[in-house]
């Protein structure tokens, strides 16, 4: 029975001989080679630790790793609401996000071509020949007649050499770099709206300083005012003192000003117009928190933009081969057939089937040194490619170390500042002491309140700092992202997940 079978196929591919040649090409293709290198990620130098951590523990224990929420460690509840609504407003997010979709569909285009390629054009004409035209023939001349078609058309370029497989890998890498892309601003984003708000809190910690400041200054104010009036103190020493208070005063208006702008530069972040956002005041007190900071071999796989330049690497490594493959014939498989008949009553019959098939093969023979050229720049292209990755990698080195340092040396100023503070309030309370003793002028006493204040803000600063660069830390370090959430298939497999996880 199965021989009767196979007999009974191989007469019927004998019979249609344009199948065998569509078998044939099928199955040439499944064995068919790729050509161009295979990819193996390049090489970066990568050292075991980090140079600047030293004998700062900024974690523990040390296998602590961030979170997708890493805003969460600061744990600060005004923070987390605001983080919340940047994946849901945030206009550059929106944005990345549709450069993703653009890569994922221009991927799925050239994943078209694994397919072939079917059209139908349906015609009909009525059609008078001319009564003289040359030969001259009865049968012809002069007749009107109808002309009824429905064509299909068949047209698939036979992927022998890889140039199609190659392409798609290109684009899917490209897709997969995108993704990273996206995953890179939605890091940015959280990270500068964290910015944003520490410094707005640090400016709110320094009015309030100067505030309390200026109430301090007041009472000094009242203090001399009522010794004058005793005969006690002099003009001077008013002037003095007033001159003191009115300058703190200008000093705390004007922190308004850059508060007021780190105010409208959340609001944008969130996707809210500034008029219709206000962000309560509320100062800096807390240190910032541990963060881990881990090995320098796994930044390769934490930082976004790290993934990225790998995955265009890979994609520069595909159009080499897709250059390489202009070396080899195109061959094509062509397939026509339909119906036509003069009368749309027997334009679906048997008589009225027509049909066409067969392969082509394009060889180029001589283009003055084009293939060459473009495989030439497929190679640099790659070299490109590398050069960026390594220099990617580098940098994200560059920036943890230089936060970790900042990190470790702003840590041990706090502790020195302070001493100063400490001191710089002793000297004021025993200037005043003198003062009210008769034993030296009002001047010392504004000299070391100048001082005081001076060591206060300096205080203030540092802890803004240390704020700022444990968020910029946390962004260097990837905050909590990780390469294998990259879609392995973009082009079929859902939708990246870029919000935290």
């Amino acid at each position: 029975m199965k021989r009767a079978l196979k007999l009974l196929c191989f007469a019927r591919l004998r019979q249609a001989p344009w199948l065998m040649v569509l078998l044939a090409m099928a199955a040439f293709q499944l064995t068919g080679c790729t050509v161009g290198p295979k990819y193996q990620r390049p090489t970066a130098e990568v050292p075991p630790v980090y140079k600047e951590v030293g004998d700062w523990k900024p974690a523990q224990p040390n296998d602590q790793n961030l979170g997708g929420n890493w805003w969460e460690i600061f744990q600060d509840p005004q923070l987390n609401a605001l983080e919340s609504q940047v994946n849901v407003s945030n206009q550059n997010l929106k944005a990345a996000e549709a450069q993703y979709t653009q890569a994922r569909a221009l991927l799925r285009y050239q994943r078209a071509d694994y397919f072939p390629t079917v059209a139908v054009d349906p015609v009909a004409t009525r059609t008078k020949s001319s009564g003289n035209r040359q030969p001259r023939s009865a049968a012809f001349n002069g007749i009107t007649y109808n002309d009824f078609q429905i064509p299909f058309e068949l047209s698939y370029q036979i992927d022998l050499w890889g140039r199609v497989r190659r392409t798609v890998e290109s684009y899917r890498a490209q897709a997969q770099a995108s993704a990273a892309d996206l995953a890179a601003v939605n890091l940015s984003m959280h990270s500068q709206l964290a910015l944003f708000y520490f410094q707005a809190r640090v400016l709110d910690a320094e009015e309030q300083l100067l505030n309390s400041t200026v109430t301090q200054y007041e009472q000094a104010l009242e203090l001399i005012k009522t010794r004058f009036a005793g005969g006690i103190a002099s003009d001077v020493e008013v002037q003095q003192a007033e001159t003191q208070l009115e300058t703190t005063r200008a000093q705390a208006i004007d922190v308004g000003v850059a508060r007021a702008q780190y105010e409208h530069a959340v609001a944008v972040l969130i996707g809210k117009p500034p008029a219709s956002f206000s962000l309560a005041p509320l100062p800096l007190t807390m240190p910032p928190p541990p963060i881990p900071v881990g090995l320098p071999s796994e930044l390769l796989e934490r930082r976004p933009d790290i993934a990225a330049a790998e995955r265009l690497m890979a994609s520069a490594n595909a159009q080499i081969g897709v250059a390489k493959s202009a070396y080899y014939p195109l061959v094509n498989l062509a397939a026509a057939g339909g119906f036509e008949s003069g009368s749309p009553t027997t334009l679906l019959s048997g008589p009225s089937i027509l049909w066409s098939a067969g392969p082509s093969a394009l060889f180029t023979i001589f283009d003055v040194g084009r293939r060459r050229a473009a495989s030439d720049q497929a190679v640099a292209a790659y070299d490109q490619a590398v050069a960026n990755y390594r220099q990617t990698v580098l940098t994200g080195f560059q920036q943890v170390e230089d936060n970790v340092a900042a990190l470790r040396i702003l840590e041990h100023e706090a502790q020195v500042q302070d001493k100063a503070v400490a001191a710089a309030q002793k000297y004021l309370e025993l200037a005043i002491t003198r003062y009210k003793g008769g034993v030296t002028s009002y001047l010392e006493v504004t000299t070391a309140q100048s001082a005081a204040l001076s060591d206060e803000l300096t205080s203030v600063n540092i802890l803004g700092r240390r704020m700022v660069d444990a968020v910029t830390l946390v962004q260097a370090l990837g905050g909590g992202w990780n390469s294998s959430s990259l879609p392995q298939r973009p082009e079929c497999c859902g939708k990246l997940i870029s919000t935290s996880r």
